[in-house]
């Protein structure tokens, strides 16, 4: 199987790292888009930059490399995840404004009727926000705040995170094991 994960400049970069880490470790193809902004929230929010980005990743790409293959339709892949997801990049692709890698990936995605994620972590939301994310959803893409579950228990932030990449992998479609509500 092959997913692309993408990050953008907003806060929880921890959560895109762990998604490909556990998709890497699955056996899974990852493709990596970043941002020049996921580049710089990354070294405030983690000890990680782009290098650990481009090691553990399948393929790597930055954003302003359009001509990359996932912004064709011909290119193949099982889900696309934009985790962390801007709301300046979701409000992009509810748009149809593909501008850069990212926006031109997520947007092949919901004209191919791919599954894609929108991991977006803003908060409090304004109507223009609530708007896009309608339309994300009107659209097919898959709307997920990057929120906290508190009903497994979680004993530090790895467990918070891994909770919240359990549920994303899920949601790609495939099968995962974690504590679930009961």
């Amino acid at each position: 199987m092959r997913f692309i994960v993408a990050l953008t400049g907003a806060s929880g970069q921890i959560v895109g790292i762990s998604l490909i880490e556990k998709l890497v470790d699955r056996g899974f193809e990852v493709i990596v888009i970043a941002t020049r902004a996921a580049k710089i929230t990354m070294k405030s929010e983690t000890e990680y930059d782009e290098t650990h980005l481009r090691e553990i990743a399948t393929k790597y790409y930055d954003e302003d490399e359009i001509h990359a293959p996932p912004s064709s339709g011909s290119f193949r892949h099982d889900g696309m995840a934009i985790v962390p997801c801007s709301m300046k990049t979701a409000s992009s692709i509810a748009y149809g404004i593909t501008s850069n890698l990212v926006t031109r990936s997520a947007d092949v995605s919901i004209k191919e009727g791919r599954k894609l994620i929108i991991g977006f972590r803003e908060a409090p939301l304004h109507s223009g926000h609530l708007e896009a994310l309608l339309r994300l959803s009107k659209l097919g893409a898959i709307v997920f705040p990057l929120v906290l579950s508190f009903y497994s228990r979680p004993k530090n932030i790895e467990e918070l995170v891994d909770f919240t990449v359990s549920r994303i992998m899920e949601n790609l479609g495939l099968e995962v094991d974690y504590r679930r509500w009961e």
